[in-house]
């Protein structure tokens, strides 16, 4: 008797008493290619909307100081996941860093060069003896020889200056610098600064169009995590979709949490953006898609540019497994034309 007694109150404490939850959120940091701006916004809407914690993730967002730096950092497992331009995360992982890329955020590529036409400068054929002002990290350095060679111009002519992401305008206002790499999501703040002064290249004009910035991870950690891994990339894309259909509740998502950023400027990148997000196998196959074919041709650029210190098979460089492909990119909603 007393032995019933003793499993009612059990049952009666039990249920009086608070849940738990099954298991505390995994604690996951992605590690950005640069400081906040646009591009990014995605990731912070979806962190305030509550989706990735829903999904089991607790998501730290770390600001960058290049591609070159993320990818290294991934790939040295410092960081689960991570944004780098994809020709950038090649060469990495040639050097031995564990990288694999699960989603291409720019189809296209978002790297351009710009300068003032005042100072001399009318296309690629008059960059050398130039000054170019970007950061030691920025993935256009570490591309530049393929860049150089498509060009037609010596990879050893100019002189890179090191210019922070955010003096890039300013040093090229005050000729400390004679051009500038920055990326296209960019372009429009240079066209109200400098107006018909302004001259510019993106890679693409010149037969070079790599995948651009893309979501990375750490190839231990994914093989360790594979469910983990697939929602992230399942709740981003979905957080993408959403910011293509309406990106203003996700822009207040990025300025709640990025101070210094003009609201107008990063309404402008994102139109910018959602260019550079579309091609046909994001449109088709699903958002972020990585083709092989692409990504055959992304290695050959690096490795007849670049060199491989280590090569590897391509295929071990990227996955599209965790994608959804039931979330497509919306080419309805893109209004600028390259």
């Amino acid at each position: 008797m007393n032995y019933f007694r003793l499993a009612a109150a059990g049952v009666a404490m039990a249920l009086a008493s608070p849940s738990l939850p099954a298991s505390a959120a995994e604690a996951v940091n992605l590690i950005l290619n640069w400081t906040p701006t646009a591009d990014h916004s995605p990731f912070y809407y979806a962190k305030a909307q509550g989706w990735y914690e829903k999904a089991g993730i607790d998501l730290t967002i770390e600001s960058g100081k290049g591609s070159g730096v993320s990818s290294l950092k991934v790939g040295s497992g410092g960081s689960a996941f991570g944004i780098a331009d994809l020709g950038t995360m090649l060469v990495s992982k040639s050097k031995g860093a564990d990288v694999v890329a699960l989603m291409s955020i720019y189809a296209n590529t978002g790297q351009t060069f710009y300068w003032l036409k005042s100072y001399g400068v009318n296309g690629p054929k008059d960059f050398p003896s130039h000054k170019i002002g970007n950061p030691p990290g920025d993935a256009s350095r570490v591309m530049w020889p393929a860049f150089a060679k498509a060009a037609g111009i010596a990879a050893d002519s100019v002189n890179f200056v090191n210019v922070g992401p955010t003096a890039k305008i300013a040093a090229l206002k005050g000729h400390s610098v004679d051009i500038i790499s920055d990326f296209y999501n960019e372009h429009d703040r240079k066209v109200i600064e400098f107006g018909d002064d302004l001259g510019y290249v993106n890679w693409k004009d010149i037969g070079l169009n790599p995948y651009g910035n893309s979501l990375i991870v750490n190839g231990a950690y994914l093989a360790k995590n594979p469910k983990l891994a697939h929602d992230f990339v399942t709740v981003s894309q979905k957080a993408f979709a959403a910011c293509v259909a309406d990106v203003d509740p996700c822009l207040k998502a990025l300025l709640d949490n990025a101070s210094g950023l003009d609201k107008e400027n990063q309404q402008r990148q994102w139109e910018r953006i959602k260019y550079l997000m579309t091609d046909e196998f994001t449109t088709t196959k699903a958002l972020g898609w990585i083709d092989g074919e692409r990504m055959k041709k992304d290695y050959e650029l690096v490795q007849t540019y670049l060199g491989m210190e280590k090569p590897f098979e391509v295929d071990t460089a990227f996955s599209t497994k965790m994608l959804d492909t039931a979330i497509k990119m919306d080419a309805t909603k893109v209004t600028v034309k390259k």
